[in-house]
């Protein structure tokens, strides 16, 4: 099995690291907001209204989770 990382190469420099790194978490960051903020809206439909766009209420964070990390 083989395993590809896709890992950027900034060098040595301290300073790019930091930025790449300041980056890297703020994009976590909005992803997780994004994750929630689906999340609720899908929590705060009823039954009714997920049964008419075919989502059961079991699915809602796997739905979530794929509309933020599975591009």
């Amino acid at each position: 099995m083989a395993h590809v990382s896709n890992i950027p190469h900034t060098g040595f420099n301290l300073g790019a690291r930091i930025r790449a790194f300041v980056e890297d978490v703020k994009q976590a960051r909005a992803r997780a907001a994004e994750y929630n903020r689906t999340y609720a809206e899908l929590q705060g439909l009823t039954d009714r209204e997920l049964n008419d766009i075919g989502v059961r209420r079991c699915d809602i964070a796997d739905l979530a989770r794929a509309h933020v990390y599975c591009d």
